[in-house]
């Protein structure tokens, strides 16, 4: 008997294919916080907002001094929805007011996760977004048979260590793939 359950891509990467048409997706890597029958959420990893930590913790305690660390830790674009709403996400063993585990990493949405990060006591290792990129129930599905996205497991290593401007291409090498030699038309056989 065939086996019909839905396959979900939470804890994955989704790449941008060349032909992307969407400029807030273009070139886009997300990393997928969620992924179900409801729909996806996911946050852009590789599109730094040009905030600092220190711009947003001036906002959130002016009269507390910002360290210098703070101005070397950028704020990404997560994408188009809710731009206004910050997301950390982290390795799994650390734990806020606001954090839902992921597995093997944490997304936290809570003040104190960001003055952690601050005063040093966050997580070493950790990736900051205003807002995120959300679909409904089976708009990823259709997107992804229309060849608007590779997928590939999620990596720690490209999301927390690399430079974001290496993230995409690490992502795309994990598949064995070359997005500069992929063609930007799509089609269906």
């Amino acid at each position: 008997m065939k086996n019909t359950a839905p396959s979900y891509l939470k804890h994955h990467f989704l790449l941008a294919m060349p032909h992307m048409a969407d400029a807030n997706f273009a070139q886009a890597l997300i990393y997928l916080v969620e992924h179900n029958a409801e729909g996806a959420m996911g946050l852009v990893v590789n599109r730094p907002s040009g905030l600092s930590l220190a711009d947003v913790l001036e906002q959130l305690r002016p009269d507390a001094p910002v360290s210098a660390l703070c101005q070397s830790i950028p704020i990404f674009s997560g994408g188009p929805v809710q731009t206004d709403r910050g997301f950390v996400l982290h390795p799994a063993g650390q734990a806020f007011q606001a954090t839902l585990s992921l597995g093997p990493l944490g997304l936290s949405t809570s003040q104190d996760a960001l003055f952690a990060i601050a005063d040093s006591q966050g997580p070493a290792r950790h990736f900051i977004a205003l807002g995120y990129a959300g679909w409904e129930a089976g708009q990823i599905e259709a997107e992804l048979a229309d060849n608007a996205w590779l997928t590939c497991p999620a990596d720690p290593v490209i999301l927390f260590d690399l430079p974001y401007d290496q993230r995409l291409k690490a992502a795309a090498s994990r598949l064995g793939v070359d997005l500069s030699l992929l063609s930007t038309q799509a089609g269906h056989a």
